[in-house]
């Protein structure tokens, strides 16, 4: 199995944006950056959106994600699709953002 943390890593260090303008731009900290890249299975949206700071194209390291014009409903938007064994991870990993944001939600 690819570790998404790890590819994600690479591109942002290739990038040479600093971690500290990427958390800013995700809404998390430094520290949850560099935990993230500890992490195999970081969410397909994440590694989307982080894409999209640091215009990097993960279609090619991560298999998930197909950048085909077939595809696409408008040429911005990627479709991916996930194999059955990773679609419990993938939900779990949505719930979590979601109870993040709905925590950062109380704090205000």
């Amino acid at each position: 199995m690819q570790h998404r943390g790890e590819i994600v890593k690479k591109a942002i260090y290739q990038s040479g944006m600093p971690i500290t303008l990427i958390a800013n731009k995700v809404g998390k900290s430094r520290r949850w950056v560099y935990q993230m890249f500890e992490n195999s299975n970081v969410s397909l949206d994440l590694v989307l959106q982080i894409g999209e700071i640091i215009h990097h194209d993960f279609s090619d390291e991560i298999r998930e994600i197909n950048y085909t014009k077939g595809n696409l409903q408008d040429n911005s938007i990627p479709v991916y699709g996930k194999p059955e064994n990773e679609e419990a991870e993938y939900w779990k990993n949505k719930y979590l953002k979601l109870l993040e944001e709905y925590n950062e939600l109380l704090k205000k």
